[in-house]
């Protein structure tokens, strides 16, 4: 590690800042909770409103509804449950260790870094960080760049709140992030894709740096002929098109009954026009591609699959200057298109046809483990066997993206979509290390066993073996 590191001076005054922050009570760590609350529920709503519309033209209620009210949820799950999750938790001990106890601690893991991205970059940034303090850590916040309005609001609300001895928030482009991975933090919790997922675990393999990475992939809803396909395709353009598609657990594709095809199309073109009119460039409720470069890339992707006979069923429409791209459907896409090779991160739906729900699932299993799978379906028979056939980070049966909501349930990825859990006391839990205590309150059995060996000691050992 170079002493030149632009960051190496806020990391050695986090690092000795971290053993005080470690010893702070519950009650203290929900103090810092409820400021970040009140900042987020009050003092900062409009600017954060303002901001997020000036990175990409998000609707107010749009951020209100994905943006803070999941971190506001996430403070109020968290400020319930802390006195209990900090609790020693006394668990058994054999009886070959009579005359001791044992019980778990969940200490601290240290200085933690936080890299998150630019699609929703309030929740992302400040979910994961409701965990951090909750666990009692000193933390580097590193938001995305791609949305600068929104990260200058981040600055200066953990400037607000917080001294950079504790929390700090740094900006900067790909080489800030570099220097960040150089340090030898104590966890890093990564959201992003998969190949800077690599990046970020390399970088913390040279310091033996836990992970917690948040991925993506190509999350696949696959509906049967016995759904509500209405309601099946108002929930499924609901998830397509919050955010413009941006969004990590997205449907990226839907697998539908060969029968079904005809209908859904239908279908879609009427909710489509249902939520943002016939124009949904000049809708109020829908979002725009964060910037030029996402936008080329994803009108590519569509040049890419006409180019190979897709056929655009409905949308299709953009327009370069606004970085506006109509939701779309599209239909007859070969493997090789890019489509179908990348996640798609946009508001544009691949729909492929299945004649056997295992084909569906045979067509799932072929790829990568998805970060969420979506099934529409009224048969508990068809809904368990794609569950135990099929391996995802998240599954959601009959609607899409409210898993992400519950924080009971553990979010995160398998593999290619991610590496550990976030929210409620799967988060905690990321940014804290269970550590393992035995106290010994009497003479024990191995006080009895210790050199010199002999016969007897070699008898009590057998009927250790065999008995305990």
């Amino acid at each position: 590690m170079s002493q030149e590191n632009p960051f190496l001076e806020l990391f050695e005054k986090q690092k000795a800042q971290q053993y005080q922050i470690g010893n702070t009570t519950y009650k203290e760590r929900i103090a810092k909770l409820k400021r970040l609350q009140h900042a987020l529920e009050n003092t900062y709503k409009q600017a954060i409103r303002e901001a997020l519309f000036q990175d990409f033209k998000k609707p107010h209620l749009e951020t209100d509804l994905t943006e803070i009210y999941p971190v506001i949820d996430e403070i109020k799950f968290t400020i319930s449950n802390l006195k209990a999750w900090l609790k020693p938790e006394k668990v058994a001990t054999p009886i070959s260790m009579l005359g001791s106890s044992s019980y778990i601690v969940n200490e601290p893991k240290g200085v933690c870094l936080i890299i998150s991205p630019w699609n929703y970059p309030i929740n992302l940034t400040f979910g994961p960080l409701v965990s951090a303090i909750a666990g009692g850590n000193t933390v580097v916040l590193k938001p995305s760049e791609m949305t600068p309005h929104t990260s200058k609001i981040m600055a200066r609300i953990v400037a607000d709140l917080f001294d950079d001895n504790e929390i700090a928030l740094v900006e900067g482009e790909v080489e800030t992030s570099t220097a960040l991975l150089e340090l030898p933090f104590n966890h890093i919790f990564f959201t992003g894709s998969p190949t800077v997922g690599k990046i970020v675990m390399k970088a913390a393999s040279k310091n033996l740096t836990s992970v917690t990475l948040e991925l993506g992939g190509k999350s696949p809803a696959i509906i049967d002929d016995s759904s509500n396909l209405e309601k099946a395709v108002q929930k499924i353009v609901y998830g397509k098109c919050t955010n413009a598609g941006q969004t990590c657990i997205a449907p990226d594709y839907v697998l539908i009954q060969e029968s079904l095809k005809p209908d859904f199309i239908k279908l879609f073109k009427k909710e489509v026009h249902a939520f943002y009119s016939d124009n949904p460039e000049s809708s109020d409720s829908y979002s725009r591609i964060v910037n030029k470069k996402h936008f080329e890339r994803l009108t590519d992707s569509l040049e890419d699959a006409k180019q190979k006979d897709s056929i655009v069923e409905v949308g299709g429409r953009t327009n370069p200057s606004d970085c506006y791209m109509e939701p779309t459907l599209i239909s007859g896409l070969t493997e090789d298109t890019t489509l179908m090779q990348e996640e798609i991160f946009g508001p544009i739906l691949p729909l492929k046809t299945y004649k056997t729900i295992e084909e569906a699932v045979d067509y799932v299993n072929s790829n990568e483990k998805p970060l969420a799978l979506y099934i529409f379906s009224k048969k508990n028979k068809v809904i368990d066997f794609v569950i135990e056939n099929t391996r995802a980070g998240s599954t959601c049966v009959n609607h899409n993206l409210l898993q992400f909501l519950n924080h009971n349930l553990p979010f995160g990825g398998s593999n290619n979509s991610g590496i550990g859990k976030s929210h409620g006391v799967f988060g905690f839990r990321e940014f804290t290390n269970q550590r393992s205590v035995l106290k010994q309150h009497t003479i024990g059995a191995v006080d009895l066993l210790m050199p010199p060996y002999n016969s007897w000691k070699q008898k009590l050992v057998d009927l250790t073996i065999k008995w305990f």
